[in-house]
């Protein structure tokens, strides 16, 4: 009955992911169809290199966003497995069906042609986001994404540097095409604000707090936490330097979004608790984010520090 209900549980999990990727595209879609690709602003990552075909070759963006990720993910399903690719075979169809029936549907629509900034980081800002959105339900779009993935296998390498690179050369090389440079700068901006706008949605949907809460009630708030937020809790034993008194302490860790329904049932329980919430700059563990430093980061940064300063000169 248990593991009926955990599989339940996973499965609305992955149908939530596979919703919350469909929105994310849409948004990339959208800025990528309304606002860069007729004002000839280069994108980063696949789409770039797409949008460079269509404007050199004639040939339409879907068809060749589809065969470049397509091959990439044939690759990448050989050297990274199956479990990465679902999402993103996933992501990469839906955002090829969603570009000619947008495109469509928008006809010679063009927003903001007469203002190419705007356009710029209206567009940026929708691609950036669908972009974030897609990232924090597990999924990709696919393009420099995959090769990234593929080079920090093998190479002590980021994926945000392997990113950064690929899509600053495939920006650069738009010149080839445009014969503008105001148009690459351009690109260079769309670049730097859908960043920070992935940067902003990722990191959002991954914030988390602390809670110190000090009740006579702990006993009944502890068991609350852990049933209807699915939170741990840690009881520490403490003494009130005033009064000299017994105290018993709380200490849990929550999402930001989680927040809200903890202080609802603190409220509940014991509205004269005196409670303590601040943020947290990252959680790491069961229920939280990953372990970020490889060993192969330690061994190096170990050998670093102690290297013998006079054979280093």
């Amino acid at each position: 009955m248990e593991n009926r209900a955990i599989s339940k549980k996973l499965l609305l999990s992955e149908l939530r992911d596979y919703v919350v990727i469909f929105i994310g595209i849409m948004m990339c879609a959208g800025g990528w169809v309304i606002f860069l690709l007729p004002n000839h602003i280069m994108t980063g990552g696949t789409p770039g290199i797409s949008s460079i075909l269509e404007w050199g070759l004639g040939i339409d963006v879907e068809y060749s966003y589809m065969a470049i990720n397509g091959i990439l993910l044939l690759i990448a399903l050989r050297v990274l497995g199956w479990r990465f690719c679902m999402k993103t075979v996933y992501a990469v169809v839906l955002f090829s069906i969603a570009i000619p029936v947008l495109r469509s549907m928008v006809g010679n629509t063009q927003l903001l042609h007469d203002q190419l900034f705007m356009a710029t980081v209206v567009g940026a800002g929708f691609w950036g986001c669908g972009v974030g959105i897609s990232l924090a339900a597990h999924g990709s779009t696919g393009g420099t994404d995959v090769v990234a993935a593929i080079v920090n296998k093998y190479k002590d390498i980021s994926l945000g540097h392997a990113i950064l690179i690929a899509d600053l050369l495939i920006i650069t090389s738009s010149y080839l095409v445009l014969r503008d440079w105001e148009q690459v700068i351009y690109g260079y901006v769309m670049l730097f604000v859908s960043t920070f706008c992935v940067d902003q949605v990722v990191n959002m949907s991954r914030r988390s707090v602390q809670f110190f809460i000090i009740t006579e009630n702990y006993e009944e708030m502890g068991k609350q936490i852990n049933h209807y937020i699915h939170r741990g809790c840690t009881l520490i034993k403490g003494q009130g330097f005033y009064s000299g008194h017994e105290v018993s302490m709380l200490f849990v860790l929550a999402r930001r979004s989680e927040s809200g329904r903890i202080f609802a049932l603190i409220n509940e329980i014991d509205p004269k608790a005196f409670v303590s919430q601040s943020a947290v700059i990252g959680v790491y563990g069961e229920g939280f984010e990953g372990f970020k430093a490889s060993l192969k980061s330690k061994r190096k940064e170990e050998k670093h520090a102690y290297s013998d300063p006079i054979t280093e000169q």
